[in-house]
């Protein structure tokens, strides 16, 4: 004879809670998510799946980063992540953290090759505050006369910065730049010989554009270099977001500041 019990004294006897054998797993589609995710990820192939998250919540597409992190691994699209080089133990000087737009600029050189076998070069410009870019000259040879025309064109457009950090490359210690930068009353400042740390802003940005950009793009001439290049600064000025910045664009970033107070501007940490 089948003897019946409660569902409240079975639950007891087996130690369960009542809402737990009463719970109905929810079965949600998220094939929209997935779509979406692996078309930005096809887009921006270097981007974890947190950017890609932010790149979703612009379009209201809202979902917790576990979930996220799910799918982002299941459809494969995780990006392999560089191997660390072991360094040392040095110790770092603080270094004064901008509190205002156009008051420190970094300019930094980089190099690539085009299709051709022929070697171009980039001389990359940040404001250390906004994070934006100005400007990216690119060409198969950059002379410190050139950095001159380059800062220049953004005493037009942009305005010139109080100080402008560089590292000790021919270029920057040549006489063109050092008369230009008395002229235009620019303070040069150079970091110490091997210690790429004290320009730690250029250095992240140059990290950023080598990854996003470089390595990712096979340039047929210099026509197209800049063309490309252009078009990846105007991205990451105006649509990639930054995470020093709380997932804000350096655009974005320098508009919100431009209409504060002056004495409403946050100082920001160091990346």
């Amino acid at each position: 004879m089948e003897t019946k019990i409660s569902e409240r004294r079975a639950c007891i006897l087996v130690g369960m809670n009542r809402l737990t054998f009463r719970y109905q797993p929810q079965i949600r589609d998220d094939a929209t998510l997935r779509e979406r995710m692996r078309e930005l990820a096809k887009r921006w192939k270097r981007f974890g799946y947190r950017r890609l998250g932010v790149m979703l919540e612009r379009e209201a597409i809202v979902a917790n980063h576990k979930k996220l992190y799910r799918i982002y691994t299941e459809e494969g699209l995780k990006v392999r992540s560089k191997r660390k080089k072991g360094r040392s133990e040095v110790r770092s000087m603080p270094m004064l953290v901008p509190t205002r737009p156009n008051e420190r600029w970094s300019m930094d050189f980089m190099t690539d090759c085009m299709a051709t076998g022929r070697r171009l070069r980039t001389l990359n410009i940040v404001d250390d505050f906004t994070r934006e870019c100005p400007a990216i000259e690119v060409d198969t040879s950059l002379t410190g006369a050139r950095v001159v025309r380059v800062l220049e064109k953004l005493a037009v457009t942009r305005g010139l910065p109080e100080k402008i950090v560089t590292d000790n490359g021919p270029e920057f210690i040549g006489k063109a730049l050092d008369t230009w930068a008395n002229k235009a009353g620019v303070k040069l400042h150079f970091i110490d010989p091997g210690k790429p740390t004290q320009n730690c802003y250029i250095e992240s940005f140059n990290g950023k554009f080598r990854d996003e950009c470089l390595s990712l793009n096979w340039f047929s001439d210099l026509a197209d270099a800049k063309k490309m290049i252009e078009e990846w600064r105007v991205e990451y000025n105006e649509v990639r977001p930054h995470s020093s910045l709380k997932n804000a664009t350096p655009r974005a970033f320098a508009t919100r500041i431009k209409e504060q107070k002056p004495t409403a501007i946050p100082l920001l940490q160091l990346v």
